[in-house]
């Protein structure tokens, strides 16, 4: 292959957000606020655990407004933390055998299986 056409391969690559990218995004960012409003008001406990969910939320939040930039970083912290969400939703239904958590676990799985898409990692900068 050829100098130029390497350049040219390069240059055509996809600019642009993907609406499945936003969509994630916009999910994620409300369930931060969900559970950041749920730990001020001591539903995590009163504890360690509060200030730990709101570290978690914050960490979150930013990787969404990362993510929207389309940086790679933001990317890698929403990846994260769909990861942690199906991991932990996967857990506690595996605890109580309640199917919302089941549920929810699949669909942070889904999150997470399509933000490592090749698609979705040649548009981060």
């Amino acid at each position: 292959m050829s100098e130029n056409e390497e350049v040219r391969k390069l240059e055509a690559r996809a600019h642009g957000m993907l609406p499945g990218v936003a969509g994630i995004s916009l999910f994620m960012l409300v369930l931060t606020m969900v559970n950041a409003f749920a730990a001020l008001n001591g539903k995590f406990g009163v504890g360690s655990a509060k200030y730990g969910v709101l570290a978690l939320c914050t960490l979150l939040a930013a990787g969404v407004f990362g993510l929207l930039r389309l940086r790679r970083w933001g990317w890698a912290l929403v990846l994260g933390g769909c990861l942690t969400l199906c991991l932990g939703n996967l857990f506690v239904f595996e605890k109580t055998h309640a199917g919302p958590y089941l549920v929810q676990g699949l669909f942070a799985l889904v999150f997470f299986l399509y933000l490592v898409r090749t698609e979705v990692r040649d548009r981060l900068r």
